[in-house]
């Protein structure tokens, strides 16, 4: 996504000023009679979200209004300024005052310019943002470019976003950066990684494990894993129609680990990074794997299929064996898991899983500071015995229904044991329905968070 930022405007540059009901009774006292009267004749109010483009005397834009919440509202959303890309006319704009958080103002600018049109024309907004002064606008440009990237690969179709083509992205990726790429497959893959064969083995479309390497190995490692299942039928274990609509979205953890990884390599931390993306379709057929099956892992745990739509378990938990096999520094998994999730959380608010307590509180304070919501819930050891299976070592997929995403991380958990710090979280990858810097549809979602924990540690 090109830059929206405007570094040096041959243009004229509009001011948007930022009002709130505490403050609108100044500003408007402050405004030339003209735009006064204009204002009050719009009928203009202070409301979060409200804006109005105040007319010059040559007929162009003299400033633009925008409604904020007021400094000491319960609720305040910091990305609130991302609405102005979609409401402004085409042209070149600056924050004529200071927003609630101006960093991140101008960070839900640059996302609300995001369009997705690979199949229709959807031109994004020809807006231009001069950048506040202090703000680090390579940076902002930085994360913005790689949640353009998230949100492509996830909006994609199926029937481009196959397990080949996500390899496909990875690979450009891996070039840009000078990064090492390598992709099992076929018979390696399922002699030495059972559990993503198994599920993705229906499919037309062959299941990959897709490597990526990069960065001074003396430095500190750091591997990331997202689950890659492309599309998710539920194998025979079968969705309803309701439930497969945007199953296109499920390789998100996969997007989004990609999207990180973007970041950390184009801001040169100092880390060895290493991408781990099981890559499959799970699909129906006479091949398909069953309830009850037992697969022994890539870890030499066997697992029985108590459920074939628990599927991302199962390719995360051999991505993550292999993983931990090398010990490294910090672990992380995103994946677009449990329903059970979204029902306790709901789509904004993912939830993470840690038994580091100093990164619990460093990964929290990175979400918060970043707008980037997440909410740590327990690894409870109570609940592990659920995982128990008179047949196998464990199964994928207790009964019950209870402490769905907390039995999700769980069974990943017996998958990591050389790690010397883990963080798990199950994202949701989607917008249900736009916000400002949030439009609809794939969402990069825990990413930033990650990425400023990153840069904290290993600038």
């Amino acid at each position: 996504m090109p830059s929206v930022f405007e570094t040096a405007p041959t243009t004229a540059v509009t001011p948007i000023t930022f009002v709130t009901k505490a403050t609108w009774d100044a500003i408007r006292s402050a405004l030339p009679a003209p735009a006064r009267q204009f204002a009050e004749a719009n009928g203009f109010e202070a409301k979060p979200g409200k804006s109005l483009a105040l007319p010059a005397a040559d007929g162009g834009i003299a400033e633009v209004l925008f409604g904020l919440e007021d400094a000491d509202a319960k609720a305040r959303d910091p990305f609130r300024p991302g609405a102005l890309p979609g409401l402004l006319p085409p042209g070149v704009y600056r924050f004529g005052n200071a927003p609630h958080d101006t960093r991140l103002a101008a960070l839900a600018f640059a996302l609300g310019c995001y369009r997705f049109g690979r199949y229709r024309k959807n031109k994004a907004p020809e807006v231009r943002l001069v950048p506040p002064d202090g703000i680090d606008a390579a940076e902002i440009a930085r994360i913005a470019d790689a949640a353009a990237l998230a949100r492509d690969l996830i909006n994609t179709p199926s029937n481009d976003m196959g397990p080949a083509e996500l390899a496909e992205a990875a690979r450009d990726l891996a070039a840009r950066f000078g990064a090492a790429f390598n992709c099992i497959d076929g018979e390696e893959l399922a002699q030495n990684f059972p559990l993503i064969h198994a599920v993705g083995m229906a499919s037309t479309r062959a299941p990959l494990l897709i490597d990526l390497s990069w960065g001074d190995p003396a430095h500190p490692k750091v591997t990331l894993v997202g689950k890659g299942v492309c599309f998710d039928t539920g194998g025979l274990d079968l969705k309803p129609s309701s439930g497969m609509l945007i199953m296109k979205k499920d390789m998100g953890g996969a997007a989004n680990v990609l999207a990180l990884a973007q970041m950390v390599m184009d801001a040169k931390l100092k880390v060895r990074l290493r991408v781990l993306i099981p890559a499959v379709e799970n699909a129906v057929a006479g091949n398909a794997f069953r309830p009850l099956d037992i697969f022994k892992s890539r870890k030499g745990i066997t697992v029985e299929i108590g459920n074939t739509d628990a599927e991302g378990r199962l390719v995360l938990a051999d991505a993550l064996a292999l993983a931990d096999e090398e010990t490294p520094d910090l672990l992380v998994d995103l994946g677009t898991l449990t329903g059970a999730a979204r029902v306790a959380l709901g789509p904004d608010l993912p939830p993470f899983y840690t038994n580091d307590e100093a990164l619990a509180g460093d990964i929290a304070a990175c979400a918060k500071s970043e707008n980037d919501p997440l909410w740590r819930m327990p690894l409870w050891p109570a609940y592990d015995a659920w995982l128990d299976s008179k047949t196998a070592d464990i199964t994928n997929a207790p009964s019950g229904g209870f402490a769905g995403s907390i039995t999700c991380a769980l069974f990943l958990q017996r998958f990591v044991e050389h790690a010397r710090s883990w963080l798990h979280v199950d994202i949701y990858g989607w917008t249900p329905s736009a916000k400002p810097g949030r439009p609809e549809g794939g969402e990069c979602q825990a990413a930033r968070a990650i990425y400023k924990l990153l840069s904290q540690r290993y600038a």
